[in-house]
C-alpha cells in the first residue's frame, strides 16, 4: 500500500467559515499579532490573549467540516493515509480523519505554563484562573510565533516516506511548516490545490478551492 502524506492550511478551514491569518478581512485583521500570539504577549496581557483564542473557539465550536475534508478520508480506502496540517481546528477528526499531527497544536486543548502538559478545554472558554492540577494558569496549546514547532520532525518523516504529497490550502509561507515540501524526495507524485498556489518545478498545480477540486482529485486517486 502506497504512503499517501496531505498537507493541510487554513485555506481548507477558510471554506468551512472560520477566518484565515493572512487574508483580508480575517479575524486577524482586528488584532497585531505580537498582542495575541506570542509568548511575550501572554506575559503582558493574558486576559487578552486568552479572550482572542475564545473568541476563535466559540467559532469553531459553530463551525462543520466541508466537503474537502470528507473527501480526504476516503484516500484510506487505497493508501496509508496521514494529514499533516497547520491548522488548529478539529475538522479534520470532526470528518472521521485519522492519523491527523497538528503541527501548530489544538485550539480546544490548553497547557499548562508550568510543565507543559495538555488538557482538554470543555466548553468554549478559557479564563484568567484557570489551573492545573500544580495550581499553574493554563495556556492555549497552540504554538505561537517564536516557538519552536515540536512535532516538525515527525512530520518531516511522515513526508520522506510519502509516495504521494498533496499540499491543500496553504500559501506555503508560514516557516517551518512551508519547508516540508522540501523533503518530498521519494514521491512520485506532489500536488498542490490552492486558487493562489505558485508554480514549482515537478508539481502538479490545482488552482480551484479544496471543495471544488478534491472531491475529483479523490476520484482519480482512487481509480
Amino acid at each position: 500500500m502506497k504512503n499517501l502524506v496531505v498537507f493541510t492550511g487554513a485555506g481548507i478551514s477558510a471554506e468551512s467559515g472560520l477566518s484565515t491569518f493572512r487574508d483580508s478581512g480575517g479575524l486577524w485583521d482586528k488584532y497585531k499579532i505580537d498582542e495575541v500570539a506570542t509568548p511575550e504577549a501572554f506575559k503582558s496581557n493574558p486576559k487578552l490573549v486568552l479572550d482572542f483564542y475564545n473568541i476563535r473557539r466559540r467559532q469553531l465550536l459553530k463551525t462543520n467540516p466541508n466537503p474537502a475534508h470528507y473527501s480526504l478520508n476516503k484516500l484510506k480506502n487505497k493508501y496509508n493515509l496521514s494529514i499533516i496540517t497547520q491548522n488548529i481546528d478539529d475538522l479534520h477528526e470532526r470528518s472521521g480523519a485519522e492519523n491527523v499531527l497538528h503541527l501548530h497544536g489544538k485550539l480546544r486543548e490548553s497547557k499548562s505554563v508550568l510543565d507543559h502538559s495538555i488538557y482538554s478545554i470543555e466548553g468554549s472558554d478559557l479564563n484568567i484562573g484557570d489551573l492545573c492540577p500544580k495550581g499553574t494558569q493554563l495556556r492555549p496549546n497552540v504554538v505561537w510565533f517564536g516557538e519552536s514547532v515540536p512535532k516538525m520532525d515527525e512530520a518531516i518523516n511522515l513526508v520522506l516516506q510519502a509516495d504521494i504529497f498533496i499540499i491543500v490550502g496553504t500559501s506555503l509561507n508560514v516557516y517551518p511548516a512551508a519547508s516540508l515540501l522540501n523533503y518530498a524526495e521519494r514521491a512520485d507524485r506532489i500536488i498542490i490545490v490552492d486558487p493562489n498556489a505558485e508554480l514549482y518545478e515537478g508539481v502538479e498545480i490545482i488552482r480551484q478551492k479544496a471543495s471544488i477540486a478534491l472531491p475529483n482529485l479523490v476520484s482519480d486517486l482512487l481509480c
